[in-house]
């Protein structure tokens, strides 16, 4: 299936669909590439070609206008995760279709599938990356009361929106950045110590950490503008950081140690039903 390219007014920050807005979700990828082993990065390009990370980022979220039952019905859940009670993951919540944890379980074992077709593994890497950086957004591991903040009605900047909004897109868009300077800015501030403390492989801790943060995010006044941009740049900044860090150490460790045990047991992996 051949990437999709969309109008820049399907990524507004005024869609209630999307993770990461397209900016968030490339910088997550292009500090994945910056990090990734010898081993990872022959083994993306081999599937990948000239397609870097930080372009297969956005492509689950590039298919979402995709008609196919496939686009609209079965991959639509697999961008998040819902916690209702507690802070640790477990599948109940999950719709049929699965979610973000079970849909990263499926398409990591069609990653290390000998027998996967080269297609089936291109469109697992990508939603491997996209998905990883998906549960670093501390909005899609939600309570199940408000859709992650989708019906959180704010304004921003005076501009209606709503607080998922915010997240995905208008903090990052606000500061005028284009991805590659941002991920830039970003990659130089990781430290070699955080590398080696963010090396988790488990989404069980990132989705932890994704509501330890949700808790912490929602407004007492619902009209946002620079005062809430300044009180979580550097919380945004970290889970972005993060995500980059954690797609290149998922990636370095599923390419290197095809044998090892997933390290979420959530879920049974399995194979994902083939797209149209």
């Amino acid at each position: 299936m051949r990437k999709l390219i969309l109008p820049l007014i399907l990524l507004s920050i005024t869609s209630p669909a999307f993770a990461w807005g397209p900016i968030g979700h490339r910088v997550t990828g292009a500090i994945a590439d910056r990090n990734l082993s010898g081993v990872a990065r022959a083994n993306v390009q081999l599937l990948l070609g000239d397609e870097d990370l930080a372009q297969a980022a956005t492509w689950p979220d590039d298919m979402k206008s995709d008609p196919a039952d496939f686009w609209q019905k079965q991959a639509s859940p697999w961008h998040y995760v819902t916690v209702r009670e507690g802070d640790a993951y477990t599948s109940a919540d999950a719709p049929p279709e699965g979610d973000a944890m079970s849909a990263l379980a499926r398409f990591t074992a069609t990653l290390r599938d000998p027998a996967a077709s080269m297609d089936d593994k291109r469109l697992a890497l990508r939603f491997v990356v996209h998905i990883i950086g998906d549960l670093h957004q501390p909005l899609h591991a939600g309570g199940g009361n408000d859709r992650g903040g989708n019906d959180m009605k704010v304004s921003w900047f005076g501009r209606s929106t709503n607080l998922h909004s915010v997240w995905d897109s208008a903090m990052i868009e606000q500061r005028s950045l284009s991805y590659s300077e941002l991920a830039d800015w970003l990659a130089r501030a990781i430290t070699p110590q955080q590398i080696i403390a963010w090396n988790v492989r488990d989404p069980g801790t990132w989705i932890r950490e994704s509501i330890a943060l949700r808790k912490t995010i929602y407004p007492t006044d619902t009209s946002l503008s620079w005062d809430y941009a300044y009180q979580h740049r550097v919380e945004l900044d970290d889970r972005l950081k993060r995500g980059g860090i954690r797609i290149a150490a998922y990636l370095n460790w599923v390419f290197e140690n095809p044998q090892d045990q997933n390290p979420s047991q959530a879920q049974t992996p399995r194979k994902p039903a083939r797209h149209k």
